[in-house]
């Protein structure tokens, strides 16, 4: 059983906002470094953004810095991507995943690391 399912993805306009959130089961989320991926028609998948296990530390990929909050609710095992000024090139599947003893860096420089994955959540920006 695959512990992510993501949704919130959706269409859309270049300036629009989008939430993604991540249900994550068969692990507490409290004592993981937390990460969001993405990956585009004919590209790799790319660390989008990645937050410590205390979320004292994140990382996001340059081409996002300014316009995507990553966050978390451990309550409810959940973590959340907003995601506002989109682009065009954000279009993609994004995907979530978790990892402990690595840095925000790391994990999201690492995508290939991950052997298990949600469905993804698809997001479109086109006027």
């Amino acid at each position: 059983q695959v512990p992510f399912v993501e949704s919130g993805g959706g269409l859309a306009q270049p300036g629009g906002s989008l939430r993604l959130s991540c249900e994550v089961s068969e692990l507490t989320l409290d004592y993981y470094a937390v990460g969001w991926f993405r990956q585009a028609p004919g590209k790799e998948r790319e660390g989008v953004s990645c937050s410590s296990t205390d979320d004292t530390t994140t990382y996001y990929v340059d081409s996002v810095k300014g316009r995507f909050t990553i966050s978390r609710d451990n309550a409810k095992n959940t973590v959340y991507l907003q995601m506002n000024n989109l682009q065009p090139e954000g279009t993609a599947i994004y995907y979530c995943a978790v990892a402990n003893h690595i840095t925000p860096q790391a994990m999201c420089a690492s995508p290939r690391a991950f052997i298990s994955w949600g469905q993804g959540t698809q997001v479109t920006v086109s006027s």
